[in-house]
């Protein structure tokens, strides 16, 4: 559901006890976010506020964000202003989706310092106001204006005014008939649009959910659909119109609600609880787990496809680049035509006519004497027409092989960035990802192309650190224990590589997917251990699990001991040639 205003409050609610808590900490991580560190009660708190359209929220949080090296202005501005000041109160109005947060520091009893931050939720409108005691705005996260088609200037010395809502106040209703009232105009109006009885109809096609949201401030839709699904109301009448207030009701008035995560796991719904909340603020890092979970997935989601974006235009202009060779490899492989032309005309010179000659008939005396026409240019001598013919098989006899490098070469590009892809598409997190795209900042064939937006790369905190032996920071394979023996698999190219190439001991056995792209994978042994036949089979299972081919069968994988696995000097990311192997089927 939104973070409508029944989140607010319920939010809100557990946040009064903060009160008392000094902030101490100001943070601005993005351009939506602001975090305050909290110190009081022998406890350390951090309350986010989130004023992005998506995923607008106040709430305390666990989960800790990375922060620019430069604070912005504006959370410049903030720390001047409220570090060391004191929570007198937290609040909200009705249920709307503001959030007030009076401070003060009455250190000075003859200056008393008193200050207003306003969270404002509503979509791509939100925004974080601060105000001094006289409601007029220090300064605020976004600017408006009355010229910009706003209907409220928001800006520093403007005197902050509370929006406008042209809806009713739910909280002040005092029975079912007043809310009947208030949605019945409604009601009439689309029962008179569809001929339909108010004493039986479907909800499939009755927006019932819409005229409650759009009659009731800070009700969202989803937050009465979900009520329609746990009452399993089927028909719409005033029975149930009844039900429906009444659950409303209870659910603002209970003083136990919970989180419970839709069918989907894509959203969420508060709803009534038998069950005492685990802790004061359990509303809070419920609904920040949430949110940390969605805005990890939407920002893997969108660095995935950033990268993947970048590779698929690079495997495109390879892909031509092969397509290019093959029509000059098809051009050479009829060097020997030109070649034959050259002499047939040189040989016949005494009876060609020197001009005016498109082409010429004459005996191939390689084909039995069989008649073969020849092409000419007009503009030239018969006998520089030969010279023309023996230049350019010269020259194809001379590209033949430099092309046919350049096509090894590239098919070796083409399975490089393949291989790069499979990464992607294994990827499980945002630092796989960082992983990913550390590989191919390095490797000139993605040079052209390389251009991620930078709220992308930020979603890898760190640049990773070379591997080494000691200390790893960025080796970290995935581990396995087949029958007491340990097994490694590598997630990248890059790890692959130091796997294969300088982790592993040279008597442990090297496994890998036969010309199929997949992850290294190390099975550790001592020296001169036979090892059994099952476990060898099980490790070989594991490398076509974690290969291209996983979802087949009968795949076949070689394997051998590491000392005859090689990496050729200048080699991409992840390729080697072994030796001495033997290949299971699995």
């Amino acid at each position: 559901m939104a973070f409508d205003g029944i989140v607010t409050k319920s939010i809100t609610k557990e946040l009064k006890n903060i009160i008392g808590y000094k902030i101490d900490k100001v943070y601005e991580p993005d351009k939506n976010t602001v975090t305050l560190g909290l110190y009081g009660k022998s406890s350390n708190l951090m309350l986010l506020m989130c004023i992005s359209s998506n995923n607008c929220r106040i709430n305390l949080t666990s989960h800790p964000q990375k922060n620019p090296s430069t604070a912005p202005n504006f959370c410049m501005l903030l720390r001047k202003y409220l570090i060391g000041l004191k929570i007198k109160n937290i609040y909200t109005i009705d249920l709307e989706r503001i959030v007030f947060i009076d401070l003060e520091n009455n250190e000075n009893p003859n200056k008393p310092i008193c200050r207003k931050l306003i969270i404002e939720l509503m979509g791509k409108h939100s925004n974080i106001i601060l105000t001094d005691s006289n409601n007029i705005i220090i300064d605020s996260m976004r600017h408006t204006s009355t010229l910009e088609n706003s209907n409220r200037d928001i800006y520093p010395t403007a005197r902050y005014i509370f929006p406008e809502s042209k809806k009713y106040s739910f909280l002040e209703l005092n029975t079912f008939d007043d809310f009947y009232n208030a949605i019945e105009p409604k009601l009439i109006e689309y029962i008179a649009e569809n001929s339909l009885n108010i004493e039986n109809l479907n909800v499939s096609n009755f927006m019932i959910d819409k005229i409650i949201s759009n009659t009731f401030n800070g009700i969202s839709l989803s937050f009465i659909q979900n009520i329609l699904s746990k009452l399993n109301i089927k028909e719409i009448s005033k029975n149930n119109l009844e039900l429906i207030y009444n659950k409303i009701n209870e659910i603002l008035s209970s003083s136990f609600l919970d989180i419970f995560l839709a069918e989907n796991q894509k959203d969420y719904y508060l709803y009534t609880s038998n069950i005492e909340n685990e802790s004061q603020f359990n509303l809070n890092y419920k609904i920040d787990d949430f949110y940390f979970e969605k805005e990890t997935s939407e920002l893997f989601k969108n660095y995935r496809n950033s990268i993947l974006h970048l590779i698929l235009a690079t495997l495109k202009k390879y892909e031509k680049r092969l397509e290019n060779i093959d029509n000059k490899l098809s051009e050479c492989n009829n060097m020997d035509k030109f070649r034959l032309y050259g002499e047939l005309i040189t040989s016949n010179l005494y009876h060609i006519p020197n001009r005016n000659v498109n082409s010429i008939e004459v005996e191939n005396y390689y084909d039995n004497n069989s008649p073969i026409t020849i092409p000419l240019d007009q503009k030239y001598l018969p006998s520089y027409n030969a010279k023309r013919y023996f230049k350019k098989y010269n020259k194809l006899k001379n590209a033949l092989a430099i092309v046919n490098v350049q096509k090894d070469e590239t098919i070796r590009d083409i399975d490089y960035i393949e291989s790069v892809i499979y990464e992607l598409d294994n990827a499980k997190s945002i630092d796989d990802l960082g992983a990913i795209y550390d590989e191919i900042s390095e490797n000139g064939l993605f040079s052209d192309k390389l251009k991620v937006k930078s709220s992308s790369k930020k979603a890898s905190n760190k640049k990773a650190k070379p591997m080494t032996k000691n200390k790893l920071t960025s080796f970290n394979p995935l581990k396995y224990v087949i029958d007491g023996y340990t097994v490694l698999v590598g997630r990248n190219n890059k790890e692959n590589d130091y796997l294969t190439c300088k982790f592993a001991n040279k008597n442990d056995i090297w496994f890998h997917t036969k010309d199929i792209h997949g992850s290294h994978v190390i099975l550790k042994t001592n020296p001169n251990e036979i090892v059994p036949d099952d476990v060898l089979f099980e490790v070989a299972k594991l490398a076509a699990k974690h290969s291209k081919a996983k979802n087949s069968s009968h795949i076949p994988v070689d394997f051998c001991k590491v000392s005859f696995v090689k990496k050729p000097s200048g080699s991409k990311p992840g390729y080697v040639i072994y030796s001495n192997n033997k290949t299971l089927y699995v």
